[in-house]
C-alpha cells in the first residue's frame, strides 16, 4: 500500500503530497492525523521556510469520505451516515487550517484538480494558491444535509464575501480555477504540466525576501482574514 503522503525536501522548501489517487486523495480521520503531525514538523523544524502542499493524480483532495451515503436518496439518512463516516473530522480539519495559517513559512497550495468540502477549505488556508486549469471547487456539505461551518467556513465566507459564500456553500456551486482567480482566490492559473514548476519558481521568489518583514507582514494580513485563534 502507497504511503499518504510524500514528503520532498529541497534546503529550505518542502513539499508535501496527498497520495491517494485512487480515493481521490479524501480525507479521512487517521489520513488527516497522519497530515496534522506532517505540518507540526514543518511549524517545529524552523528549516523550512517555503511549504508547498499538492496531491497526486485527478484531485488536490475531495474532502471528506461519502462513499457511504452514494446511491442514498433520503436526506436524513444520507446526512447520518455521512456525519457517522466522518465524526471528529471536521475539528481535525480545522485544528490543521488553524496550524497552517499560523505558520511562519510561507505556505503554497498547488492544486493540481478537485479541492472539494474540507479540500477547498484546506486551499484557502495557504498564503498563495496555484492551480491547474483542470483545477475544480466545490462545497458539497449542504447537499449531503450537513451544515458547513465552523473556522475554515468563517475565513472562506471573509475571503469570499458573504454573497458568494453563500453561493458556493448553500447553493453548492461548482468553480473553475479561472472562477476564482476572477474574484481574487487563486494567485495563477496555468496549464496542468506547468502547475509544480510554477509552485517552486514561486517558492523562490518567496526565499529571497527578508523574512522577519515577509513573516510579519504575512500574519499581519491574515489577522484580518483569521482573527483569534479558531480551535
Amino acid at each position: 500500500m502507497p504511503d499518504n503522503f510524500l514528503v520532498e525536501k529541497d534546503g529550505p522548501v518542502c513539499t508535501i503530497t496527498f497520495n491517494r489517487p485512487e480515493r481521490r486523495n479524501c480525507m479521512t480521520r487517521d489520513v488527516m492525523l497522519e497530515f496534522e503531525h506532517l505540518i507540526h514538523q514543518v511549524r517545529d523544524g524552523h528549516e523550512t521556510r517555503a511549504l508547498i502542499v499538492t496531491g497526486t493524480g485527478t484531485a488536490f483532495s475531495a474532502g471528506a469520505d461519502v462513499s457511504g451515503a452514494k446511491g442514498v436518496t433520503d436526506p436524513k439518512e444520507r446526512a447520518r451516515i455521512f456525519a457517522a463516516t466522518n465524526k471528529g473530522l471536521p475539528r481535525i480539519i480545522g485544528r490543521i487550517f488553524d496550524t497552517i495559517l499560523r505558520l511562519d513559512c510561507m505556505t503554497i497550495g498547488a492544486i493540481n484538480g478537485y479541492a472539494v468540502g474540507g479540500g477547498w477549505a484546506l486551499a484557502t488556508a495557504f498564503d498563495f494558491v496555484v492551480a491547474s486549469e483542470n483545477a475544480e471547487f466545490w462545497v458539497p456539505e449542504v447537499d449531503l444535509g450537513a451544515p458547513y461551518v465552523g473556522g475554515p467556513a468563517e475565513v472562506m465566507a471573509a475571503r469570499m464575501g458573504p454573497w458568494r459564500a453563500k453561493e458556493a456553500m448553500i447553493l453548492c456551486r461548482h468553480y473553475s480555477a479561472r472562477d476564482l482567480f476572477a474574484i481574487g482566490m487563486v494567485n495563477k492559473v496555468v496549464q496542468p504540466s506547468e502547475l509544480m514548476p510554477a509552485a517552486r519558481e514561486l517558492a523562490q521568489a518567496l526565499l529571497k525576501k527578508p523574512k522577519r518583514a515577509a513573516t510579519a507582514t504575512k500574519h499581519g494580513v491574515d489577522t484580518v482574514f483569521a482573527g483569534p485563534r479558531l480551535y
